[in-house]
């Protein structure tokens, strides 16, 4: 989130944040973005009464609040560890962007660089994609490998991954922004 706040604020992708939104009233993003001028909003998850699609029918509210709609807005997903309800990715279809420490289609899910270590993978690295009704299963936007070393632990291979992620998400939100990116038959096609 910050990489990408940065960019926009350096004027490299041409887009307006709107809103950071946060399940969590201590997350740390929340205080980038404050100080980066960006409006926050948090809806605790912990302690939520409703369903999922009322959890997210919270968060659209919010979105078309500050001018997010599904036919304008871009929903950037970074460290929020919830799974959105199928009404809400229907809703925002191709709109929602997420970023994975793996290369998907390989190792979805949570644990992903331990995944990538106990399987002797040679390569691993980070992917930004559609969100689509599936775990980490739509559509790829781009991807960076990071090559795995034979000392690598969880731990190394994830900071150099993150360096990555930190390149791969802004240029992600830079192509959406220019209008450079279509899916088409659930491919991705960059122009």
């Amino acid at each position: 989130m910050e990489s990408i706040l940065k960019s926009i604020k350096s004027k490299k992708i041409p887009i307006n944040p709107a809103v950071i939104i946060s399940n969590k009233k201590d997350a740390r993003g929340l205080k980038i973005a404050e100080k980066l001028g960006v409006n926050v909003e948090i809806i605790e998850s912990k302690g939520f009464k409703g369903s999922r699609a009322d959890y997210d029918k919270k968060i659209t509210t919010i979105l078309s609040k500050y001018g997010v709609t599904p036919r304008n807005g871009l929903v950037c997903l970074a460290g929020f560890m919830r799974i959105i309800s199928p009404e809400f990715v229907k809703k925002y279809k191709n709109r929602i962007i997420n970023i994975h420490p793996a290369l998907l289609p390989s190792f979805p899910g949570l644990d992903s660089q331990k995944q990538a270590i106990e399987h002797g993978a040679k390569f691993s690295g980070c992917t930004v994609h559609f969100v689509d009704a599936e775990m980490d299963s739509g559509p790829i936007i781009i991807q960076a490998v990071v090559k795995i070393k034979e000392n690598d632990t969880i731990e190394s291979l994830s900071k150099r991954i993150l360096k990555e992620e930190h390149k791969i998400y802004p240029e992600a939100v830079n192509l959406f922004a220019r209008k450079k990116i279509k899916v088409i038959k659930g491919k991705t096609i960059i122009s």
